[in-house]
């Protein structure tokens, strides 16, 4: 399995300008057949869903193939694809809706790993109704999320566990399969966030153990569309707050509002770009996601080493995170320098990374960087090549007049 990098870049037309876009971790760009895809959307004429009319109908059939893509695309099934503006607007959802469950004692646990988008949301509702938090730890010097932890957090009033498939910060991937197990034995639902791992390799939340999974399509390839997947019997049995006249059915009823139809379009020609990655692979379009996936995952993996090893070779830099598997992202800080400040400079050599904590609220805080203005993230994805790469490292170097 082998990607053709120069031809995947040659279609996302925003690389034309010069610059190393190594902040996919915050969002990437979009292909030209995502573009034309939803201009191709609104050129030829979009309604709102459920009227008699030819652009009503093709709304909806938008929305359907998109619930399909999404499912094509992490293993899951089109009923229980939820669409909307992202994973952090449809997390507090879910957190409003099966927290009416709990009652005082019950205990929910999260994970210092995560994005604040899969903690605060459960805090907060746990909250509410008087139950329990429970955190997971991370090993700071390492940046693993240990299994066996969860053997201590977990007991019969356990109600959710929300854990990360990937951080969005160092890139840990823990081992979700074997949490999940664990939930799953004391009678607990999992919530996975995979905004971060979706992009970076093959998807199946079946294997993950993920009652919930949350991705975000904007982290690869696609537009500003959120998306969380479940059973949709699991679904069935919870009811959010919604208008009167709104869809009962599920997913329908978790969607407040109307949904992006152009944009939907979007996501359906991003998750058609993922399929077509390696360009040998033949099948379904499942089929053709996993063997593009797992090309993509085995590229992106040998450029990383190349990005880490770099910085890792400089005195002067110090990098954070160091666990086993890991997504192609790391972070870093420069002795003497403020992260914004190195950001600052790699933005004028035309470098694209970012600084702070990255919404990774409390693993900034484990690793004792939070108060310090956080570290300087970079990460790569299918379209970054070695020149992108060698530009941050001459970049880097750069700052001190010299090798650091």
């Amino acid at each position: 399995m082998t990607i053709d990098v120069a031809k995947i870049r040659s279609s996302y037309p925003a690389l034309s300008d010069g610059y190393a876009y190594l902040d996919g971790a915050a969002g990437t760009q979009v292909p030209s057949s995502v573009i034309e895809a939803i201009a191709g959307a609104y050129l030829t004429g979009l309604g709102n869903v459920g009227g008699p009319f030819p652009a009503s109908h093709r709304s909806g059939e938008i929305v359907r193939a998109c619930r399909q893509a999404v499912a094509d695309l992490v293993g899951g099934e089109p009923e229980g694809v939820i669409l909307g503006p992202n994973m952090t607007t449809l997390t507090y959802r879910l957190a409003e809706t099966i927290s009416r469950s709990w009652a005082r004692g019950d205990e929910v646990v999260v994970s210092r790993l995560d994005h604040d988008a899969n903690v605060r949301p459960w805090v907060q509702a746990a909250s509410r109704a008087g139950a329990t938090v429970r955190w997971a730890e991370v090993d700071s010097a390492t940046g693993e999320l240990a299994t066996g932890q969860y053997d201590e957090l977990l007991s019969e009033r356990t109600r959710l566990v929300a854990v990360t498939a990937a951080s969005n910060l160092i890139g840990t991937r823990p081992d979700v399969a074997a949490i999940t197990g664990k939930v799953h034995e004391a009678g607990a639902l999992t919530y996975v966030d995979g905004v971060h791992a979706t992009p970076h390799a093959p998807v199946d939340i079946a294997a993950l153990g993920a009652d919930f999974y949350a991705t975000s399509a904007y982290k690869w390839s696609g537009p500003h569309v959120g998306a969380v997947v479940a059973s949709p019997e699991l679904l069935e049995s919870l009811h959010p707050d919604k208008l009167e006249p709104a869809p009962d059915s599920v997913p329908g009823r978790f969607e407040r509002g109307t949904l992006p139809f152009a944009d939907l379009a979007g996501v359906v020609a991003a998750v058609e770009h993922l399929a077509s990655v390696d360009s040998a692979a033949t099948g379904s379009r499942r089929e053709r996601i996993i063997a593009s996936m797992t090309a993509v995952e085995a590229y992106e993996s040998a450029l990383f080493s190349s990005l880490v090893g770099g910085l890792e070779a400089m005195g002067r830099v110090s990098t954070y995170g160091k666990a086993r598997f890991r997504a192609p992202t790391t972070c870093f800080n420069v002795a003497g320098m403020r992260p914004y400040e190195v950001a600052d400079h790699l933005a004028a050599c035309r470098v694209n990374v970012w600084s702070g904590d990255n919404y990774a609220w409390e693993l900034a805080g484990a690793l004792q960087i939070r108060d310090s203005g956080g570290a300087v993230r970079a990460g790569v994805v299918h379209y970054n090549d070695e020149s992108d790469v060698n530009r941050l490292l001459e970049a880097v170097t750069g700052l001190a007049g010299g090798d650091l």
